[in-house]
């Protein structure tokens, strides 16, 4: 290796090592300041390291003023429900969409296209008229509308992978007697794997993070959620900042673990092995 390939390989290098470095400064910051006693905090800088990584009391009182059992709750009672029908409904369609031709077949999926490229924003209006009209604010079930019908990621996701499963697996299955339902229930969503992961893992750290749609449907104190719960440490001119990285901390547990368990389906192969 040359001179100049050394340099590439060095700038390389420093380059990485500078990304690592801005995206593990925040979890850093949030990570020492969680353990710091009030004092400490205001004492020292931010970027320094507490006393002792054993001092639980910030987390105590941040699992107790966010009434994070009931944030988690009502945050699971979404996500699930939402799930649900998400993986229902999205890879339902896709079948239908991918196997079978009919009349405004292309209209429709251009339709779910164009659904796209129209900014959220622009359509809060008639979205918050709709859920007052059908007597869902203030209900879970608002926010659970809102995430089926104005997220359609799972339209695409399904889509690209129910296209790379070979339709002789659905002419076998008719050979054998096998319905359409059955066939879509046997064979096709259990090849759905990695795409559902896939939907799950994004879908949930959507709703996770949403913060906007629970502040704007969910104003009462029982409907919190994980993302709006934060909201009780801050006053008018101050805010607890140690208990705030506490309760980021409590709260960034459910999401890191699920990734850690579902991230390898991801990329595993849609149809290895099933067509032999």
């Amino acid at each position: 290796m040359g001179v100049i390939g050394k340099l590439q390989q060095g700038l390389k290098y420093i380059i990485l090592c500078l990304a690592a470095l801005v995206i593990l400064f925040p979890p850093y910051i949030i990570v020492v300041n969680a353990f710091k006693t009030k004092e400490k905090f205001f004492e020292a800088s931010t970027m320094s390291l507490p006393d002792s990584f054993f001092y639980f009391d910030n987390f105590v009182q941040a699992f107790k003023q966010a009434s994070i059992p009931l944030a988690f709750g009502n945050t699971a009672t979404i996500i699930i429900v939402t799930l649900f029908f998400n993986i229902l409904l999205g890879s339902a369609f896709c079948y239908a969409i991918s196997r079978f031709q009919f009349r405004l077949q292309g209209i429709l999926v251009g339709l779910f296209m164009f659904a796209t490229i129209i900014p959220q924003i622009t359509t809060q209006v008639v979205n918050y008229k709709t859920i007052a009209s059908l007597g869902l604010t203030n209900n879970l079930m608002g926010p659970v509308l809102l995430y089926i019908g104005a997220d359609i990621i799972q339209i695409y996701i399904y889509l690209q992978f129910i296209k790379n499963i070979p339709y002789e697996l659905d002419e076998s299955a008719m050979i054998e007697g096998a319905s359409l339902v059955r066939i879509f229930r046997s064979i096709i969503f259990p090849l759905l794997a990695p795409a559902t992961y896939t939907i799950i893992i994004l879908k949930t750290i959507s709703i996770y993070n949403d913060f906007f749609v629970p502040y704007l449907y969910l104003p009462r104190a029982q409907h919190v959620v994980v993302s709006t719960s934060l909201m009780r440490f801050f006053g008018n001119n101050s805010g607890d900042w140690q208990l705030i990285s506490a309760a980021i901390l409590i709260i960034m547990i459910p999401t890191a673990v699920m990734y850690l368990f579902l991230q390898r389906y991801i990329f595993s192969g849609v149809t290895s092995g099933a067509v032999k």
